[in-house]
């Protein structure tokens, strides 16, 4: 019989959003171009502090300053590529936890090659979809730029090799979201195709993933209750509205209003 992943409780996801908004984590997205005004306020509508700080020499001060970092390679260029490092080692010597969001990876060589390096550098967290997953575990994969052509599903076992090589907790996304420590697996079902019509929902999930990462406790339960809270947030905006022009104002109304009843 195929292993079957435990579901996330919504029990647990209620607690570990009532500890992110106690916390109000302060988030450093190092994160692209497309995505930075919808990724600050889907940290706001949750009740983080997100913050985006890219010159090489002030996101080394605000890493270390920071609850959590994001690096998000979207937009890459070799600039960025050296200020990420440099945030990324001082937010290793302050006890920062960083979370990777390896966009493209596997479609493009430059993004490929960097993010395989950053993989020793002791991520908290890694968020990707099923073919990036695959790529950074340098297994074969087909993906479109950011497009996965692969399910969630084909990258399970990738994303438990990848957790137990690089130490950090591995969410694979998708239809179902699987997170994985590389022993522990949860399952995230839920959320909605409007999430893939506008731009940003998985770049964002990655900042929200940051911030939960950075919480006390279980990190895996953590960051699988990011994806729960996502997924539920998509969910409830889908059914108030008729397409993806009105799906960010109900998306971020939906973070807003979560609550232990939604969640359950």
């Amino acid at each position: 019989m195929p292993y079957q992943p435990d579901p996330v409780s919504g029990a647990l996801v209620a607690e570990s959003l009532a500890l992110f908004r106690q916390h109000a984590p302060l988030v450093h997205c190092m994160t692209n171009d497309v995505v930075q005004t919808f990724t600050a306020n889907v940290l706001l509508a949750l009740g983080a502090s997100p913050a985006m700080v890219i010159d090489a020499e002030e996101a080394t001060q605000f890493s270390a300053i920071a609850s959590a970092l994001l690096v998000n390679v979207g937009t890459l260029t070799r600039d960025r590529a050296d200020a990420m490092q440099a945030a990324i080692a001082a937010a290793n010597q302050a006890h920062t936890p960083w979370t990777l969001d390896p966009v493209a990876v596997g479609a493009l060589t430059f993004r490929t090659a960097f993010c395989h390096d950053l993989l020793s550098q002791q991520p908290a967290a890694i968020r990707g979809n099923a073919s990036e997953i695959l790529a950074l575990a340098q297994q074969s994969a087909r993906g479109r730029g950011v497009d996965s052509l692969h399910d969630s599903a084909s990258a399970l076992d990738a994303a438990r090799q990848l957790a137990t090589r690089s130490g950090a907790v591995v969410a694979v996304t998708g239809v179902v979201d699987y997170v994985t420590d590389g022993q522990r697996t949860l399952a995230v079902p839920g959320g909605s195709a409007l999430m893939t019509r506008v731009v940003g929902t998985g770049c964002a999930l990655s900042a929200v993933v940051a911030g939960f990462a950075a919480l006390p406790g279980d990190r895996l339960q953590h960051i699988a209750s990011a994806c729960r809270v996502m997924s539920c947030a998509g969910e409830r905006a889908t059914a108030r509205i008729s397409g993806p022009g009105s799906f960010i104002p109900a998306f971020l109304d939906a973070l807003y209003q979560l609550d232990a009843e939604a969640l359950q």
